[in-house]
């Protein structure tokens, strides 16, 4: 893992934006994994006003999203599908045809799972994936007990997720507790992976991620096993590690060495 521990929520998605769009100018047909939740919209906000200003362009790349709720389409307002035109699709140059989301409508839910896992093979794997974490350690809808080489499937959401969520349903709406999700091992199949996590809130997440041991109560944790993780965390998040020191040190060499690279 490569541990990036910076000042706020601000540099956090600046530092994740431009791992995308350097992905994005090294490979204009990229395929990126994405996530939704309230971390990576200021990235999206990012990619969105490069993407204005000509420095990068989505009109070759192919998305495919983490996750979706079982029992929504991709109309209603608390879908992820609805959620990623909002946030980036609408604002973007890319072709929507080419931006694949978990259908939370579909009929057969189980068949979906297989062809979404299908589509990702087809499209040649995803490049870069963005994560962000849950307060329990969960990435995507993989919760506590998820299998470490799963594949896209329906899961039951815990309790602490739906509540996590809640703010985002009206009082008396109708909140699923079920969903489509990319499994763990479909997740570590990804060429590069990108987490990011702000706050004190996420605190304890990131310390069972980082340093703890690998363990299926913390899905999270099963990116200690991936050849190229970001971990980039607000010092907020990074509070609860206990050597901090040392991974700022490894960035700060890390760093030295780009530099250096970059003269060559």
């Amino acid at each position: 893992m490569q541990i990036v521990i910076l000042d706020d929520a601000a540099q956090v998605a600046a530092y994740g934006a431009n791992i995308f769009a350097k992905q994005l100018l090294k490979k204009p047909a990229s395929v990126l994994g994405l996530a939704t939740g309230s971390t990576p919209v200021a990235l999206y906000q990012q990619l969105i006003e490069k993407n204005k200003a000509g420095d990068i362009s989505f009109s070759q790349a192919t998305t495919f999203n983490l996750d979706e709720y079982l029992g929504l389409t991709g109309e209603h307002p608390q879908s992820y599908r609805y959620f990623m035109n909002e946030q980036l699709f609408n604002h973007v140059d890319i072709d929507k045809q080419n931006t694949h989301v978990p259908p939370g409508d579909a009929v057969n839910p189980l068949i979906a799972c297989t062809e979404y896992e299908q589509k990702i093979t087809a499209a040649g794997g995803v490049d870069v994936q963005l994560l962000g974490i849950g307060r329990n350690g969960h990435i995507g809808f993989n919760e506590p007990s998820s299998g470490l080489t799963s594949r896209t499937r329906v899961k039951t959401l815990t309790k602490a997720t739906i509540e996590d969520n809640a703010r985002f349903f009206a009082e008396g709406e109708y909140q699923p507790h079920l969903s489509i999700t990319m499994g763990i091992g479909t997740i570590l199949e990804a060429k590069k992976v990108v987490l990011l996590a702000t706050g004190a809130s996420k605190a304890d997440a990131v310390h069972a991620m980082v340093e703890g041991p690998l363990m299926a109560k913390c899905p999270a944790s099963a990116l200690q096993l991936h050849k190229d993780a970001v971990i980039i965390i607000d010092k907020a998040a990074a509070s609860k590690l206990e050597d901090l020191e040392f991974y700022q040190h490894i960035e700060a060499e890390n760093q030295k060495l780009q530099a250096h690279l970059a003269t060559l």
